[in-house]
């Protein structure tokens, strides 16, 4: 159960996250970024790193996130990279760096140990076969880690998804969860336009999964839905609905903001409205 403290850490942190994305995305420059679908995912990426998961900042030598995290839609990586910030792991300097020559923080990750990048992503549709290796080695060593993935709905269009979704079920493999960022829009247009996903939950339920829908932006609802997981020997699916471009008025469900570039004025007019209470 959580306590308030918790809960406003979790809030506390989330908002950090949305403000280093901003400053990212303006540091970037004429460099576009991928802004619409990170900010969709705030939420449930400041549970994972303020709460959920097991994190190491201190060991150099391996991976400094002792839970493996899989970022699969890997060009959301501003809310990665913030909130690798955010935990303290990556430095001020490297954030500014983003998207610049000989950057370590480019626009999709890369995987780099002492940043706390475990794997190069953004392949849509391969994060979740990472995750499910990683689960069956986990379970073989009896290491204990938790494997999460989190997934576009987009990215649900492709086949190596539902591969990866059998093999799971088959391995009994209970120590991955995966996330899906259900923002209802992909590069080009909307779900509905390009790929019809129809009944999500229905569907990883027919592959073996225990299978979870939650609202992706409220703190309260993705806190519990993580008391209901169980130990019953079944991977785990949230299905997150959430917005694209949360939290600001130019940004929400306007999907010219999958990838586009920020500027001085509505970063300023963004900076006004995550002031006010957003």
């Amino acid at each position: 159960m959580k306590s308030n403290e918790q809960k406003k850490n979790v809030l506390d942190f989330s908002r950090s996250v949305k403000r280093n994305i901003l400053d990212m995305s303006l540091e970037a420059g004429a460099s576009s970024a991928h802004i619409g679908g990170a900010l969709s995912i705030v939420e449930v990426i400041s549970f994972l790193f303020n709460y959920q998961m097991k994190l190491n900042v201190r060991n150099k030598e391996k991976s400094l996130i002792t839970d493996k995290f899989i970022l699969s839609k890997g060009h959301a990586c501003l809310a990665y990279y913030s909130a690798l910030y955010s935990s303290g792991i990556i430095s001020k300097e490297e954030i500014k760096s983003f998207e610049k020559d000989d950057s370590f923080l480019a626009g999709h990750p890369v995987k780099n140990l002492d940043l706390g990048i475990d794997f190069s992503t953004g392949s849509l549709g391969m994060g979740l076969s990472i995750g499910v290796g990683l689960s069956i080695a986990s379970k073989k060593k009896n290491s204990g880690n938790q494997i999460y993935v989190i997934i576009g709905d987009g990215e649900c269009n492709e086949g190596s998804i539902w591969e990866s979704a059998l093999c799971a079920s088959k391995y009994d493999l209970d120590n991955l969860i995966v996330i899906i960022d259900r923002n209802n829009f992909q590069q080009t247009g909307s779900n509905d336009q390009i790929m019809n996903l129809g009944e999500l939950n229905s569907k990883w339920m027919s592959f073996g999964w225990d299978t979870f829908e939650i609202n992706g932006h409220n703190i309260d609802e993705i806190f519990d839905v993580f008391t209901k997981i169980t130990d019953n020997k079944k991977p785990k699916v949230i299905i997150a609905n959430t917005i694209k471009g949360k939290g600001f008025s130019f940004s929400e469900n306007n999907n010219d903001w999958h990838h586009s570039i920020m500027t001085k004025k509505i970063y300023d007019e963004a900076i006004r409205e995550l002031e006010n209470g957003n």
